[in-house]
């Protein structure tokens, strides 16, 4: 067991010292600022550092005024999400002219609730249509495995906080891939859930037809043990389902018995780098598995991805891009303007398409519970790389970053990153691919992994 108060240290770790009395709330709350205040000169993940309002939760805590199984556990959130008396910045100029929020987002009042303690927000790609992690306004978030490459993005600085020691929990939103790019770009486990599962109530939008919540952490328990307190119908968001929360943690000692796993081929093979294809051959040996599957229509399902948000995107920012468009990132406008002028019947195309897929895909999930797919196809680029190599073709990093992640986002399916160390490289990931709501069967996969030594997050 690591020392509570080292950077080591596990949610899971921290909250039972915490409810053992083995340690002070405040001291764990003082340990995690002191190692931000270290480390952002390098890593660049926070843009808010909540001290006060931290310590001041921290003594309540102490004092036996809170309980839950979180706590004493510092988290910290991407800056979309609302924290009381901040401007929800979403990785934006723009936003700091905004209006000061008068409440927490919703998931930030569950995770209190369980007991854990806000520390500060995250750096991000602006408005969240990004995944390189770099931001023109408050500089790129850095990963920790290597300062000069990227973390991923949109939530870079999430990434970048759990895998530099900072948190032991940093919460993201993806839309397109925004919490599986950074977990595998940092070699962190991430947990994208299925599409109104959690609450999305307070947090800044991109995609409503697509963004999500979730969790990055260095361990599966911590992954489902944050997932588990984060669950629950919420009025607030009307795409939130009613459904009772289903807690993970006990289904982790279940094992993979019984699972039946198979690999993507065809789309998930082409445009990968060797370690991508390695990292995903290396997880199906250590599962017993030989099977292969295609998805089919992989590839139009990106395209549709793309249809609906430039169309969301430019719509939901056409004012900004009106009365204040040199206060965007010159590349985020263009992207935005873009999309602004696509028309409307191409959205629509892209739906109907949309609920095809997504029957066809379900016809997979009658004979598999679990695919396997690379996160990324390839690990980290250099900070400010433009263009990369990818079966053979010479194709924008920024874009192309998410080639394997979109069309599972698309049509709102679960997913686990798990997260493989490189002897002489960077990290990368894998997905675990679940059918809706069956984020425990994404996990008991991950644990298996992380219990055999294949999946496993570097030390921080």
């Amino acid at each position: 067991m690591s020392d509570p108060l080292s950077k080591q240290a596990t949610a899971t770790e921290i909250a039972g010292a915490v409810m053992a009395g083995k340690v002070k709330a405040l001291a764990v709350v003082d340990a995690a600022l002191a190692r931000i205040a270290a480390a952002e000169p390098t890593v660049n993940a926070f843009t808010d550092v909540i001290a006060e309002r931290a310590r001041i939760r921290a003594v309540e805590i102490d004092r036996g005024l809170h309980r839950g199984p979180m706590l004493g556990v510092p988290f910290a959130v991407k800056n979309l999400f609302d924290i009381k008396g901040h401007p929800t910045r979403a990785g934006s100029k723009i936003n700091n002219d905004g209006p000061i929020a008068t409440r927490d987002g919703s998931l930030i009042r569950k995770l209190e609730a369980a007991g854990a303690i806000l520390v500060g927000g995250l750096n991000m790609g602006e408005y969240a249509y990004d995944f390189t992690g770099e931001n023109a306004h408050y500089g790129p978030s850095r990963n920790p495995r290597d300062p000069s490459c990227m973390t991923g993005g949109s939530s870079g600085g999430s990434g970048a906080a759990v895998a530099s020691g900072e948190v032991p929990i940093a919460l993201g939103s993806d839309t397109n891939g925004s919490i599986r790019v950074p977990a595998s770009l940092c070699g962190l486990f991430g947990l994208k859930p299925t599409y109104g599962r959690l609450s999305r109530a307070g947090s800044y939008p991109f995609v409503d037809a697509f963004d999500h919540l979730g969790p990055l952490a260095r361990s599966v328990d911590d992954l489902a043990l944050s997932f588990d307190a984060m669950q629950g119908w919420d009025p607030d968001d009307p795409v939130c389902t009613d459904r009772a929360a289903e807690p993970t943690v006990p289904a982790l000692l279940e094992g993979i018995n019984g699972l039946r796993i198979a690999v993507a081929g065809d789309y998930f093979e082409r445009g990968a780098q060797p370690e991508a294809l390695e990292a995903v051959a290396t997880v199906a040996k250590a599962l017993g598995t030989t099977r292969k599957i295609t998805i089919p229509e992989a590839a139009a399902a990106r395209s549709a991805a793309y249809v609906i948000t430039a169309i969301e995107g430019g719509q939901l920012h056409l004012p900004r891009l009106k009365s204040r468009p040199q206060d965007f990132d010159p590349d985020t406008r263009e992207r935005f303007m873009a999309g602004a002028l696509l028309p409307g019947s191409w959205y629509v195309k892209a739906q109907r398409f949309r609920r095809r897929y997504r029957a066809n895909v379900q016809k997979l999930f009658g004979e598999v519970d679990i695919i396997l797919a690379p996160a990324t196809p390839c690990t980290a680029p250099r900070l400010g790389q433009v263009m990369m190599t990818l079966g053979g073709a010479e194709l924008p990093v920024r874009a192309n970053l998410g080639l394997f992640t979109q069309p599972i986002s698309f049509i709102g399916l679960p997913v686990v990153v798990a997260p493989l160390q490189r002897p002489g490289g960077l990290p990368i990931g894998v997905q675990i691919i679940a059918n809706h709501y069956n984020e425990a069967a994404a996990l008991r996969v991950a644990r298996a992994l992380e219990k055999q030594g294949v999946a496993s997050a570097p030390p921080a």
